[in-house]
């Protein structure tokens, strides 16, 4: 099962050092169409939608690839009982 504040924390932090080398300050991506706090809340690891997600790419002028790539290396996917799940569904083991 995918821990998903893992991941979007993780893609903050890329996110951020991306901005970082690209030589933009948090108040610069206002010129993209970004509000201050928008970005902020992207780099602190809040959940973002698809949307968002194409225009930071577009920003950066980055394929999405590149950008989520090895996110799912730093714990993101959790071991899961399957046992345990289907008994809270009401389902039966086969």
């Amino acid at each position: 099962m995918a821990n998903q504040d893992q991941f979007f924390r993780a893609l903050g932090t890329r996110v951020r050092d991306i901005r970082k080398k690209r030589g933009f300050s948090q108040e610069d991506m206002l010129s993209f169409g970004f509000s201050t706090r928008h970005w902020q809340q992207v780099e602190a690891g809040r959940p973002i939608t698809v949307t968002t997600l194409l225009r930071i790419c577009e920003v950066f002028e980055t394929p999405i690839s590149k950008l989520v790539n090895g996110l799912d290396k730093n714990g993101v996917y959790e071991k899961v009982n399957f046992d345990v799940v289907m008994r809270r569904k009401g389902g039966r083991k086969r």
